[in-house]
């Protein structure tokens, strides 16, 4: 790194320390050789995430950050991607196929030929399995155990080193959604994720410092041929910075080529700067942000309450205001763009006055409550503020508990117990990812949406189901959230899904 440089990177924007230290490290030791590593020849790619501190784990089944899974992903071969586009809702990836019975009870799962990990051992069915139970056995975050609460996986089986039978525990018609939605293959036995463990993706782990960077190196024996995908990339460098302006500062300082998490009013200005372009994921690929009200706590056991809070807000304010225009109207139902979304739901407005009588009528008029939320989605601070902002308008005693990056989620069941809290989802469909348990009448329609012999009753059923939680739903979603990132105009190739996929990114000479 030049003088110039990293005082121009220092005199721009508050670091966290772990985020200052990461970003450093990764430049001391790539030089100034620049994105395409021309002093080496190698192409490198140098991508900022928010990450998770010191937190950040290889096991990204316990690691609840983006940059958490966008590593895995470029680590370990996934079975499938989430497509709306597709036939099947999903592309393949180690996997050629998925069919299902026409009972909808059991899926066969195909493994692809010719996928080989890193020690050069072939991906086989027990692999497969093996994975498939990985979650439950390390009690991994709820959204990657979702395969295991709808299939038997104690009596699926390698029916032969290609197959996998996988009985499902009730008929489900979407299990490849759940299956492509975010599993990766490691292999039989693993239980510990280091960096020399073997693997099947497109990249292998050359260095990681949690906190500060991950260092990756192109598998040359990936099987990305086989699904149209080619790696151009020598090398991706990810690196941890916590601040959101600080990553900016480093695309703009020549230490970044790609910065993920980037606010709306800083896309804003770089919109009109001279060789950096501004993406933004369009529907289905957006984040609900939703502030769940938690029914183990009074009062939020009164529908009153709840339907009180949700009309307290003023969505379009926080479109507006926090997002400049680059987030999507939320109406407190999942999964907007998926194809099963129910558009035909009235949006809900603002309308203060109602929610402050319904809270007078409820007999909780002047309440007191805490909002907990952190920076783990662009603007979910900003929008947490305006929400207490719009609640303390109807009489509503309420503060913001803003918790440091990488905290929201850390202790996930303490999380859990929070009365008040923000939280988001990445883009997935509303009914695989349907948490039962809190309205037996909702899941009991979601089963229905699952399980109903035709697409009509499956339809018919969800949006049942979506009518029921806008109605009484405990969490409100006032936005979608598309993830806008900013990279230097010689980068492409980058592909949105539920998180950035940068594995066949391409980076031209400067």
């Amino acid at each position: 790194m030049t003088t110039l440089k990293r005082r121009s990177f220092l005199g721009l924007g508050a670091l966290t320390t772990a985020g200052l230290t990461g970003l450093l490290a990764a430049c001391s030791t790539s030089g100034d050789e620049g994105g395409d590593g021309a002093a080496a020849g190698r192409r490198v790619l140098r991508a900022a995430f928010a990450g998770g501190g010191s937190s950040e784990t290889l096991t990204y089944l316990l690691g609840p950050t983006a940059l958490d899974f966008v590593r895995a992903r470029l680590v370990h071969g996934a079975l499938g991607a989430i497509d709306a586009s597709q036939p099947d809702g999903v592309t393949y990836g180690v996997l050629e196929s998925i069919d299902v019975s026409d009972d909808l009870a059991t899926y066969t799962l195909r493994v692809r030929d010719g996928v080989t990990f890193t020690d050069g051992s072939p991906l086989t069915a027990a692999d497969v399995l093996h994975s498939l139970r990985l979650p439950d056995l390390l009690e991994g975050l709820p959204f990657t155990r979702l395969v295991g609460r709808a299939f038997d996986l104690a009596a699926a089986e390698a029916a032969d080193d290609r197959t996998v039978s996988l009985p499902a525990l009730t008929p489900i018609a979407d299990g490849r959604l759940l299956l492509c939605q975010s599993m990766l293959a490691v292999k039989d036995g693993t239980t510990d994720f280091t960096q020399d463990m073997p693997s099947c993706g497109p990249f292998t782990v050359a260095a990681f410092e949690p906190g500060q960077q991950t260092v990756l190196h192109r598998n040359p024996d990936w099987f990305g041929a086989a699904i149209g995908d080619e790696v151009t990339l020598d090398e991706i460098r990810l690196l941890s910075v916590a601040d959101a302006e600080a990553r900016v500062n480093a695309l703009r300082g020549g230490q970044a080529d790609f910065v993920s998490g980037v606010s709306p009013a800083t896309a804003r200005t770089l919109d009109g700067e001279d060789g950096i372009g501004v993406t933004a994921g369009e529907p289905p690929y957006v984040a609900n942000l939703r502030f769940t009200m938690n029914l183990a706590h009074a009062p939020f056991q009164d529908e009153r309450v709840r339907r009180a809070f949700r009309l307290a807000i003023d969505r379009q304010a926080i479109v507006d205001s926090v997002y400049f225009g680059r987030a999507h109207l939320g109406n407190d139902v999942p999964a907007l763009g998926f194809p099963t979304y129910d558009g035909g739901l009235e949006q809900r407005t603002f309308d203060p006055d109602t929610a402050a009588a319904l809270l007078a009528e409820a007999g909780h008029a002047g309440m007191a409550v805490e909002l907990t939320a952190g920076p783990e989605l662009t603007g979910m601070v900003e929008t947490a503020t305006l929400v207490v902002e719009n609640l303390r308008a109807i009489g509503v005693d309420a503060r913001l508990n803003e918790l440091p990056a990488g905290q929201l989620f850390a202790d996930y069941a303490a999380y859990s117990q929070l009365p008040f809290a923000a939280g988001y989802n990445p883009p997935a469909p509303f009914e695989p990812n349907h948490t039962p348990g809190t309205f037996p009448d909702i899941d009991e329609l979601v089963v229905t949406a699952r399980s109903a012999r035709t697409e009509q009753e499956r339809l018919d059923a969800s949006h049942q189901a979506q009518r029921l939680l806008w109605e009484k739903g405990n969490d409100i979603i006032p936005v979608f959230v598309p993830t806008v990132d900013a990279r230097l105009d010689r980068v492409s190739g980058v592909r949105q899904s539920q998180f950035p996929d940068l594995s066949v990114a391409e980076i031209a000479s400067a």
